[in-house]
């Protein structure tokens, strides 16, 4: 099995950008509950910079590759207008046990393992919005790996699984009940959120993705008209290296819990 992802800097550290894209690459094989086996690099980068910068966000990469426990074993790089980069994974699973992010039944419970909001977050850090102490603590969460979170899958049956990423919580949500045509019910006040985002979506700092994500999610939505505009949108919010939003039986669903915990 094999993924790729790749994007431009999201935050201005070098090594941390490089950390993040490897994480968010990571992603889609930790939510189909698989093993990262071995990575490839994929890098665009301007020749105008100097290389010490590739030399961090390779360095980046490379650390959280090895917090997955896989090897970087090569890759490519071109010449480009501004830098990119991320991995190829591939990965091994048994076909029986691969969670697929479709396949959600009536009555499952939903389990998000991080707050949403790094679309946002890092909108506003791209206009100098963001302080010092937002910008580690966001860049902390997009850096961490889903790896534990699917370890703790595994002590579960979930019915599916996907990771949040571009098109927001509520796209992915779709995808996930499309397959077998039930629908979802989101309790705002349930949904973790970064307390900051709050007051930087009301500034305005929302990201293109995150408004195309709220038109495309238009007639697929029934919203209650107490939910602001603002709240809709962070609903949306196109994140990166977002957590695994998890369907599971009720039944199952504090195990599952106590299992994120530990």
């Amino acid at each position: 099995m094999q993924t790729v992802d790749y994007f431009t800097p999201v935050v201005d550290d070098p090594f941390r950008f490089g950390e993040i894209a490897a994480a968010n690459a990571l992603s889609d094989i930790y939510a189909m509950g698989c093993e990262p086996l071995i990575a490839l690099n994929i890098i665009g980068f301007p020749k105008e910079l100097p290389m010490d910068i590739l030399a961090k966000i390779l360095q980046g990469g490379a650390s959280k590759a090895a917090e997955a426990g896989i090897p970087i074993v090569g890759g490519h790089t071109i010449e480009d207008k501004e830098p990119k980069y991320g991995l190829v994974v591939t990965a091994i699973a048994d076909i029986d046990s691969v969670v697929a992010n479709a396949g959600s039944r009536v009555g499952d419970d939903l389990i998000l393992t991080k707050p949403l909001g790094s679309g946002i977050v890092t909108t506003a850090i791209k206009n100098d919005a963001a302080s010092p102490e937002l910008i580690e603590k966001i860049s902390t969460l997009m850096a961490t790996l889903n790896r534990a979170a699917a370890q703790a899958m595994k002590t579960v049956s979930p019915h599916a699984c996907t990771d949040i990423t571009g098109f927001g919580l509520l796209g992915h949500l779709h995808e996930m009940t499309l397959s077998t045509g039930v629908g979802a019910e989101i309790y705002l006040n349930q949904v973790p959120v970064l307390g900051e985002v709050w007051d930087l979506a009301r500034q305005g700092y929302i990201p293109d993705g995150t408004r195309s994500n709220l038109k495309f999610m238009a007639d697929a939505v029934v919203w209650d008209p107490s939910i602001s505009e603002i709240e809709r949108l962070v609903l949306c919010d196109a994140q990166t290296s977002g957590g695994l939003l998890i369907a599971l039986a009720p039944e199952q669903g504090e195990r599952l819990i106590q299992a994120l915990k530990e």
